[in-house]
């Protein structure tokens, strides 16, 4: 291959790597839809049972499990992990001396950034 690839280090958050407005709360929907997704695989749960669960038609759970997440506000997403019998809890704390500036972070994306 004569073509050469940019290579770049990206953040803990890749809709801030892309510019995108709102690239915290992109982030923490992600991770809420991640796990949301997480816990219809382990169920082993069709779109059409956790359809049932989660109060919405198929073609919905079909969306989510896609990431086409702009039809799901933040509070529904956590709404529906509280119908799959999960709690979320969201904790508030001052950000380390080292990082630059205050953020969101998720456990996914705090265990790939201590992965190096």
């Amino acid at each position: 291959m004569d073509e050469q690839s940019e290579v770049f280090h990206g953040s803990s958050n890749v809709f801030a790597d892309l510019g995108l407005p709102d690239a915290e709360g992109l982030l923490a929907k992600a991770e809420l839809a991640r796990q949301i997704i997480s816990i219809i695989s382990k169920r082993r749960l069709t779109q059409t049972g956790a359809a049932e669960i989660l109060g919405i038609d198929q073609p919905k759970v079909s969306a989510l499990v896609r990431g086409k997440l702009t039809g799901f506000s933040f509070e529904r997403l956590i709404h529906f992990l509280n119908l799959l019998g999960k709690d979320v809890q969201i904790v508030v704390k001052a950000k380390p001396r080292n990082r630059q500036q205050a953020g969101l972070t998720t456990p996914y994306a705090t265990n790939r950034l201590h992965k190096h």
